[in-house]
């Protein structure tokens, strides 16, 4: 009876590895959103430039925008690898950008700008939605090493990783600090479930990005 049972426990464990196995591999690929050779599928707006260097985007000059003009995106999973160059590199994904930006402010007012920057502010560091949401943690890597941002949008929840350590958990309507008056901060607000994406290119010392990757939840 013992032997049975002990039988029946590890055909049960198999079978359940097997279900897990399964469901990992039924999920799709990540979809690249850049080709490692040029901007397509990609428009700029703004001052500045991305340029496509040894298979990789970087960034120069700005305050400019490249946003990703194919579909509006939400209920997925956006993977950036990106490296930092100077201690004054400054970046951001733009996410829940409700129409195609023709001016670079219009997504940092009417979407999140997921920052990209060694700043010292825990509402402006790398991982955060900008002055919105503060880090829970700061695992970013020493200069000239690659990062990974895993950026989930689902419904109206964002949740960002960085290098596997959650940096940010937000739903709309939670708390966020008030914009000071007079100040250039992101106007406060409901943002969209959906929307296109971007990335920032800033004065300031390059910013490198490897890939942008797409997968659906």
């Amino acid at each position: 009876m013992r032997s049975l049972r002990r039988f029946a426990l590890l055909s049960v464990a198999t079978f359940a590895a097997l279900c897990v196995a399964r469901s990992f591999s039924a999920q799709p690929p990540p979809t690249p959103l850049f080709n490692s050779k040029n901007l397509d599928g990609w428009q700029h707006v703004g001052p500045g430039l991305f340029v496509v260097e040894d298979g990789m985007l970087k960034t120069q000059g700005g305050m400019g925008l490249l946003w990703f003009t194919r579909e509006k995106i939400g209920h997925a999973r956006l993977r950036v690898v990106f490296k930092l160059t100077g201690k004054e590199s400054d970046s951001g994904v733009f996410i829940r950008v409700p129409e195609k930006p023709t001016e670079p402010w219009m997504p940092v007012n009417r979407g999140y700008e997921v920052e990209i920057g060694d700043w010292p502010d825990d509402y402006s560091c790398t991982g955060v939605l900008y002055t919105f949401t503060k880090a829970l943690a700061r695992p970013l890597k020493p200069l000239g090493e690659w990062n990974t941002l895993e950026i989930t949008l689902d419904g109206p929840h964002t949740i960002v990783f960085l290098n596997g350590v959650k940096v940010t958990d937000f739903k709309e309507g939670d708390p966020v600090p008030p914009k000071p008056p007079g100040s250039i901060d992101p106007d406060r607000g409901r943002r969209q479930d959906t929307g296109y994406i971007g990335l920032q290119n800033h004065p300031g010392d390059p910013v490198y990005f490897k890939e942008i990757s797409l997968a659906a939840l």
